[in-house]
């Protein structure tokens, strides 16, 4: 016999739904066994609880002995993970032995008024959640460059989690660091805290949390969208979730760059141009488009060269690097995607660049005429990202070939 319960509230613009039992907690030591056995771990690790914990999400992951009805598949918790992450939300694991597990799901409210804090990184401005911020604080330069080094900032007695904000959304190297002090904010969620170090807090807004839609609702951590006072789009993140679907990769960026950053400039590795990941041009005129779109590619491993428009886009072109296949929108400001296919056609340096248009015009006729203008593929929106990619594949491979 056992209990099962399950908690539903609301707080800020996220509802909770929190599953506890009352058995026997889980088996940490159990669930390291497995994960040596499974690969998910190196023989010389040393995985602390938390790790141990978010191996059980890991598909086909599972501590039974024998396959039954119920157990055993290694079936259920990556999806529900999955189906979390889709939504926007984050799961948090908590157990205790003898006493039983908790799992609580936060999952973003479709449409919500709430405080969001704007944050910037770069050029880049995000919004998170107030309810999510626990202060900023103005922390001294040796300390910020102690935690770029460790991974770690110690703060008030306490160690955290460090971490740049523009590491957790996908840009390279780190946060700058000016004067005496830099700006960190401090996060905290029911059972996580972390550092963030930020180019700048740039205040907080009461805003109107919109649908993400079917073409936004699977970006990790992405928890909302909003218009701001000033007519621009805002995308509200859980920087918490960011943290632990991106923390792993961000920390080790970092921690390349300090090693590289250490080393005395004239025995510095020089990168060849044949060694970089492949480029591709993605023309938008969303800047929304522009950037989920880039987060995609980056996380296979391609840079990625930005362009408004077909005008932004010749421009970029002009310059010493081809990229190894352009992603096109049809409707845009300036130039559009067809001006922009016909001007590359007719210059012989970019005559033979593959161009997939990407665009919501699906109608046989703009099909043709793209055709008959040199267009390589055309493909509908929303598009099959499997698809997508693997036509990009091919381009890039023989990119690096030539």
């Amino acid at each position: 016999m056992g209990t099962l319960r399950i908690d539903v509230s609301q707080q800020g613009n996220e509802v909770l739904l929190n599953f506890t039992d009352n058995g026997a907690g889980l088996d940490l030591a159990r669930i390291r066994e497995r994960g040596l056995q499974l690969g998910l771990i190196s023989p010389d690790a040393e995985p602390d609880d938390t790790q141990l914990k978010r191996l059980i999400f890991a598909p086909g992951f599972s501590t039974a002995s024998q396959v039954t009805e119920l157990s055993g598949r290694g079936i259920g918790m990556d999806v529900v993970r999955a189906e979390v992450g889709t939504l926007g939300g984050s799961i948090e694991t908590s157990s205790t032995v003898g006493q039983g597990t908790s799992f609580l799901l936060r999952l973003p409210l479709t449409t919500a008024l709430t405080q969001i804090v704007l944050l910037r990184s770069a050029d880049q401005v995000v919004a998170v959640p107030a309810a999510l911020m626990s202060s900023v604080q103005r922390v001294s330069v040796d300390a910020v460059e102690q935690a770029y080094a460790t991974g770690k900032l110690q703060h008030g007695g306490t160690e955290m989690p460090f971490y740049w904000l523009g590491g957790l959304l996908g840009q390279a190297g780190r946060g700058q660091t000016h004067g005496r002090h830099a700006h960190v904010v401090l996060m905290r969620s029911a059972q996580a805290a972390l550092a963030l170090h930020v180019d700048e807090v740039i205040g907080n807004q009461e805003v109107v949390v919109k649908n993400l839609g079917a073409q936004l609702n699977r970006v990790p951590g992405l928890a909302g969208i909003s218009l701001l006072a000033s007519g621009e789009v805002a995308l509200i993140y859980n920087v918490v979730a960011l943290a632990d679907w991106y923390g792993v990769e961000a920390q080790a960026r970092l921690a390349a760059a300090h090693a590289q950053s250490s080393v005395p400039q004239q025995e510095a590795p020089v990168v060849e141009m044949g060694s970089q990941a492949p480029l591709v041009l993605v023309v938008d005129d969303s800047l929304t488009v522009r950037r989920v779109t880039q987060r995609f590619l980056e996380r296979v491993g391609l840079r990625v060269m930005l362009a408004k428009d077909g005008l932004d886009a010749m421009e970029r072109l002009a310059g010493d690097e081809l990229p190894a296949v352009v992603l096109s929108d049809i409707e845009m400001p300036r130039m559009d995607g067809f001006d922009l296919v016909r001007n590359m056609r007719a210059d012989a340096r970019l005559a033979s660049l593959p161009v997939i248009m990407i665009t919501s015009r699906i109608a046989q006729k703009h099909r043709d005429y793209a055709a008959e203008l040199g267009v390589d593929h055309y493909l509908g929106k929303p598009y099959d990202e499997d698809f997508l990619l693997g036509l990009i594949q091919k381009y890039t491979q023989k990119a690096v070939a030539a």
